[in-house]
């Protein structure tokens, strides 16, 4: 019955400041990960949470880092494929903002330029990030798990990353 790890989900970087400073005035366990979405359309991550992940050793685990299938490229153009995530569960509106079709089309295309599987190009950025200690991967098929699994291999080529960082610009998190 004794805490031994911590975690939090949905932190901010206060919230992660204040647990460490409670952790240490109580000589208690202090946070050891924060769970939160991160992706392609959603990098609030690295509004401050990432500087506390990395001097802190309080590493990322990115939930939804497909955003829901959305960066798949399966829902653009309006398009609800039948047994798909969005399709099912329609109370989910986090990705169906404006700005979010742009930016998806963005990444889906230049991950088809690139040679890539869009949504292994989406989880191998999130795995190149220093401060992801893991991803948080939902998949519907078998061979949808397999093929997040091999994007674990994948490393991102330098100009691959440098598009993706201008689409972020032109589109900074459509889906907060």
């Amino acid at each position: 019955g004794k805490v031994r790890h911590v975690g939090g989900s949905n932190e901010t970087p206060w919230g992660v400041a204040e647990h460490l400073r409670l952790a240490r005035y109580h000589g208690a366990p202090r946070i050891q990960s924060i769970q939160n979405a991160y992706s392609l359309l959603n990098r609030i991550h690295e509004i401050g949470l990432a500087e506390m992940s990395i001097r802190e050793r309080c590493g990322l685990l990115a939930f939804s880092p497909l955003a829901m299938g959305v960066l798949a490229g399966k829902y653009l153009g309006g398009a609800r494929p039948a047994g798909a995530r969005l399709t099912l569960f329609d109370r989910f509106k986090r990705y169906g903002v404006p700005r979010q079709e742009p930016a998806t089309a963005a990444y889906v295309a230049l991950a088809r330029e690139a040679g890539l599987d869009p949504a292994q190009m989406a989880l191998a950025f999130c795995v190149s990030r220093p401060f992801v200690t893991s991803t948080i991967i939902g998949a519907t098929t078998l061979a949808q798990l397999d093929a997040n699994a091999a994007a674990a291999g994948i490393a991102l080529p330098a100009d691959v990353l440098a598009r993706i960082d201008a689409i972020h610009a032109a589109n900074p998190n459509p889906c907060p």
